[in-house]
C-alpha cells in the first residue's frame, strides 16, 4: 500500500529536520554552566570555519572578545534561539565582527572577496550580559550587510558599536536594555543604509541610538520603543536618539512611528537631537545637512522633544508631543523646514508628580523658508511669551492651524524679514491672550485668522 499523507509528510519533516542539523554546529567543549570558561571553544569553532554555530540553553563565560574574521574564516552566524546567555568578563565587545568591505553599497564596489566570504553575517536568538565595566555587546567594522536579529544586550557599556565602514545594516527585534553607555552607537563610522526597527532601545545611559564623528545616510528608525537613554539628573546632556554632524554629516534620516520618551529629570534631555553643521565642502557654502523625516511618533517627558540645529530640508509631520518641560520643538538655523499635523498636548492626566509644570511651546530662531500647516497647539504653555515663537526668520508661512487655550499670545512675531499667517483660530482663556505679538521689526502679514475668548 502506498505511505499516508501524514507518514509521508512526517518523513518529509524528518529530512527537512536533519538537512538543518547537518548544517549547524555546536561548538566541541562547550559547557554552559556560567563556571567554565568558554571562550577557547567558541573561537575555536570561529577559527575552524564552522559557518553556522549554534548554542543551546546555556550561560557561558567569555573572558576575551571573539573575533570574528570573515575575509579568513568564511560566512558565520551565530544562533542562540533565545536560551544562550553570553557573560561578557573582560573589556571590550563580546562578538568582534571584522570584514573588509571598503566600497559603498553600489554593486560595483563591492569585491568578489566579499560576497564569496564575508557577506551577511548574522547573529540572532542570544543575550549578552555584561560582568565588566567595559564590557560591551556586539562590535562591527568593515562587514556588508550585518545582520542582528532577537539579540538582548544587558548591564554592559555600548550594546551595539559600529565603527570604521560598513554597509547595508539590519537591527531587528533587538532588546538593547540598561546599558551604562549607548543602545546603537554609530561611532566614527562611514556608514550607508541601516535599518534599525522592532526594536526596543531603553535604559541606555550614554544614549539610545547616537550617532558622533560618523558619516550616516540613509539612517531609518521605525517602529521602534526608545525610552530613558539618558542615565539619571548628574548625567552629561543625551538624547534618545543623537544625530550629531559636527566635523562630519549625518542626512538621509526617516525617523517614523517610533515612541520615544523620557526622563525630564536628565539635564537638558532630548527626544531627539540632530546637529546638522557640518564638514565644510569644496563646492558649496552650505554646512547644513539634512533631508530628514520625522513621522507619526509619540514623544513626550524630557525637556525638549525635538532639538534640530543647522538643519536643511526637515519634514516633521503627524507626530504626538507632550510634557516638553522646556520646550516641546526648538529649531535653530535651519532651512527648508516643514512642520504639518503635530499636535502638541497638555492631557491632565498626565500631571502626576511635575507633570503640570512643562513649559511646552515651540521656538523656531534664526530659520528660513518655514512652512507650518495643520499644526494643533492644544496645551497651555507656561513661561514662553508664546506657543509659537518666530524669532529671526525670513520667508514663513503658517496656515491653518489651531491654538486651542492661550494664556498669552498664539504667535510672537520677532524680526521677521517676510511672512504670513493665515486661516488660525486662536482660543483665548486670559485677558491677556491675543492672537500675534509684534516684536522688533517684521513684515508679516496676519489675515483671515479668528479669535474668541472663553472662561
Amino acid at each position: 500500500m502506498p505511505p499516508s499523507n501524514t507518514l509521508f509528510g512526517s518523513f518529509i519533516l524528518t529530512l527537512t529536520l536533519a538537512g538543518f542539523t547537518a548544517h549547524a554546529a555546536t561548538p566541541a567543549g562547550l559547557v554552559g554552566d556560567g563556571i567554565a570558561d568558554d571562550t577557547a571553544a567558541i573561537q575555536a569553532a570561529v577559527d575552524a570555519k564552522t559557518g553556522s554555530i549554534e548554542f543551546g540553553r546555556g550561560v557561558y563565560r567569555l573572558t576575551k572578545t571573539i573575533t570574528v574574521d570573515l575575509d579568513r574564516v568564511g560566512w558565520t552566524s551565530l544562533s542562540g534561539d533565545g536560551v544562550a546567555q553570553f557573560k561578557m568578563e573582560a573589556a571590550g565587545p563580546a562578538f568582534r565582527f571584522i570584514g573588509t568591505h571598503g566600497g559603498t553599497a553600489s554593486p560595483p564596489t563591492v569585491k568578489p572577496n566579499v560576497w564569496d566570504r564575508q557577506r551577511t553575517p548574522m547573529v540572532d536568538g542570544i543575550e549578552i550580559l555584561g560582568g565588566h565595566p567595559n564590557a560591551c555587546g556586539i562590535e562591527a567594522d568593515g562587514t556588508m550587510q550585518l545582520t542582528l536579529t532577537r539579540v538582548v544586550v544587558r548591564k554592559a557599556k555600548h550594546a551595539v558599536r559600529l565603527t570604521g565602514r560598513n554597509r547595508n545594516v539590519t537591527l531587528s527585534e533587538c532588546h538593547l536594555y540598561e546599558n551604562s553607555g549607548i543602545g546603537v552607537f554609530l561611532d566614527r563610522l562611514n556608514l550607508h543604509q541601516i535599518n534599525i526597527a522592532n526594536c526596543h532601545i531603553s535604559y541606555n545611559a550614554g544614549g539610545g541610538v547616537v550617532s558622533t564623528g560618523s558619516e550616516i545616510r540613509n539612517l531609518q528608525i521605525g517602529t521602534c520603543d526608545i525610552e530613558g537613554n539618558m542615565g539619571d539628573a548628574s548625567s552629561p546632556p543625551t538624547a534618545n536618539v543623537l544625530l550629531d554632524s559636527t566635523d562630519t554629516s549625518v542626512g538621509e534620516v526617516a525617523i517614523v512611528g517610533c515612541t520615544i520618551q523620557h526622563t525630564h529629570d536628565a539635564p537638558d534631555s532630548a527626544n531627539i537631537r540632530i546637529n546638522g553643521w557640518s564638514n565644510e565642502r569644496p563646492f558649496t557654502d552650505e554646512r547644513r545637512t539634512g533631508n530628514i523625516t520625522i513621522a507619526d511618533n509619540v514623544l513626550s517627558d524630557v525637556q525638549t522633544n525635538l532639538d534640530i540645529t543647522a538643519v536643511r530640508g526637515i519634514t516633521i509631520s503627524g507626530n504626538t508631543m507632550w510634557k516638553g518641560y522646556a520646550a516641546n520643538v526648538i529649531a535653530t538655523n535651519c532651512r527648508q523646514v516643514v512642520m504639518t499635523g503635530n499636535v502638541y498636548d497638555r492631557n491632565p492626566r498626565y500631571h502626576y508628580g511635575d507633570g503640570a509644570k512643562a513649559k511646552l511651546g515651540v521656538i523656531l530662531e534664526d530659520c528660513q523658508d518655514v512652512t507650518l500647516n495643520g499644526e494643533h497647539y492644544g496645551g497651555e504653555v507656561l513661561q514662553h511669551p508664546a506657543a509659537l515663537q518666530l524669532r529671526r526668520c525670513d520667508g514663513v508661512n503658517v496656515q491653518g492651524c489651531s491654538f486651542a487655550r492661550l494664556s498669552r499670545a498664539g504667535v510672537l512675531v520677532d524680526d521677521v524679514a517676510f511672512g504670513q499667517i493665515a486661516g488660525c483660530l486662536f482660543t483665548g482663556i486670559t485677558d491677556q491672550a491675543v492672537q500675534v505679538e509684534h516684536q522688533g521689526a517684521s513684515d508679516v502679514d496676519a489675515k483671515t485668522n479668528r479669535f474668541r475668548r472663553v472662561p
